[in-house]
């Protein structure tokens, strides 16, 4: 239940699938605006709905939808991929990393648009790799 000046709302949990394409969309709740006694559905139908309610509380949800897909795997660069075969030190370290933290430096590098720029990243990956840092290490918490 949510109440405001001019209206009040009342939510019922999964109530997407408890009221279906019944529901009202002008308003949050899914009886729309409630600005009088009137706008509730009657009491029997309202009886109805909140005993259907307590049943889908206690059943199991259905899944959820993946609200966004997977991302691509991140491009590897050339000059990346030479500088760390010179460097089994980094190339390990980056290996052990979880995807985001590989994905971290992987699209710094390829982001660069001037190949200088691109050529000093490269050279700081592969220092702060062979100590084991990832690209953000500055930000995290020192361990303790």
């Amino acid at each position: 239940m949510a109440a405001f000046k001019a209206h009040a709302a009342l939510n019922f949990w999964r109530g997407q699938e408890l009221r279906g394409d019944e529901a009202k969309a002008d308003a949050m709740g899914q009886f729309g605006r409630i600005r009088s006694l009137d706008d509730l559905p009657a009491d029997a139908a309202l009886d109805r709905i909140i005993r259907d309610a307590a049943a889908l509380a206690e059943s199991k949800p259905k899944a959820r939808k993946i609200k966004q897909s997977p991302k691509p795997a991140a491009v590897m660069h050339p000059d990346f991929a030479a500088a760390l075969q010179k460097a089994p030190k980094a190339k390990a370290a980056l290996d052990g990393f979880p995807p985001s933290a590989q994905r971290d430096y992987l699209e710094w590098i390829v982001e660069a648009k001037q190949d200088a720029t691109r050529h000093k990243r490269i050279a700081t990956a592969i220092e702060w790799l062979s100590e084991g840092k990832r690209r953000h290490w500055k930000y995290e918490k020192a361990p303790g």
